[in-house]
C-alpha cells in the first residue's frame, strides 16, 4: 500500500473501495487498514463538506482514475497511537496554470498541535514533485483563524478574497521548495 510519512505522520490515499469503505462505516475502513478506531469528531459544517466530497468527487473519480491520487481523499494516521485524525485531498489534477487545490479537516481532539500544518507540508511535497503541479490553492473562510494561520506557516499568501468572505491562498512550486 502506497503511503508518504514525516516524522509523526503517515498519509494513505485511500482507493475507491477503502473510500466506499470509509462512506459506509469509518470504524470498518480503519480497521480494514489496520489502525485503531478513532471516534473522530468533525464539526457539522466540516463533515458536510466531507460528505459532499466523498459523494460528487472522490467516489466517482476515483472510480474513473484508480491510479490517481490527486482525485482521492489522504487519511491522516498518527504513527504514535496509529490513529486517523483527520483528512486532506486534492480537487484533480492541476489547471492549466498548473494550480491544483487542496483541502483539509483535523479531528477536534487533535487540533491546535500541528499536524494539518506538518501534513500540508508533507502532501505539499508530494504534489510538488508531480511536473504538472506549479502552485496550490486553498480556499478558507476569513472567519477560520486557525486555518488561515496554518497556510501561512506553510508559506501560502492570500492572492484574493471574494465577498462572502471566502479567501484563497496560493503556495508556488518555487516558495516551497526554497523553504
Amino acid at each position: 500500500m502506497f503511503f508518504i510519512e514525516s516524522e509523526r505522520l503517515k498519509m494513505i490515499p485511500l482507493t475507491h473501495q477503502l473510500l466506499q469503505l470509509l462512506h459506509a462505516d469509518r470504524s470498518a475502513m480503519e480497521l480494514s487498514l489496520g489502525l485503531n478506531i478513532s471516534n473522530m469528531q468533525i464539526d457539522p459544517f466540516y463533515q458536510n463538506e466531507v460528505d459532499d466530497a466523498m459523494t460528487n468527487f472522490w467516489l466517482p473519480k476515483t472510480l474513473e482514475h484508480p491510479d490517481a491520487y490527486m482525485y482521492t481523499n489522504w487519511e491522516i494516521i498518527l504513527k504514535s497511537s496509529n490513529t486517523s485524525i483527520g483528512c486532506m485531498g486534492f480537487a484533480g489534477e492541476p489547471n492549466e496554470l498548473g494550480e491544483a487545490e487542496t483541502g483539509y479537516m483535523i479531528d477536534q481532539q487533535h487540533q491546535k498541535k500541528g499536524y494539518a500544518t506538518e501534513a500540508l507540508q508533507l502532501l505539499n511535497g508530494w504534489a510538488f514533485a508531480r511536473e504538472k503541479v506549479k502552485a496550490i490553492i486553498v480556499h478558507t473562510y476569513a472567519d477560520n483563524l486557525p486555518s488561515r494561520k496554518i497556510l501561512v506557516k506553510c508559506g501560502f499568501e492570500e492572492v484574493a478574497k471574494d465577498e462572502k468572505g471566502l479567501i484563497t491562498f496560493k503556495l508556488g512550486k518555487e516558495v516551497c521548495l526554497n523553504s
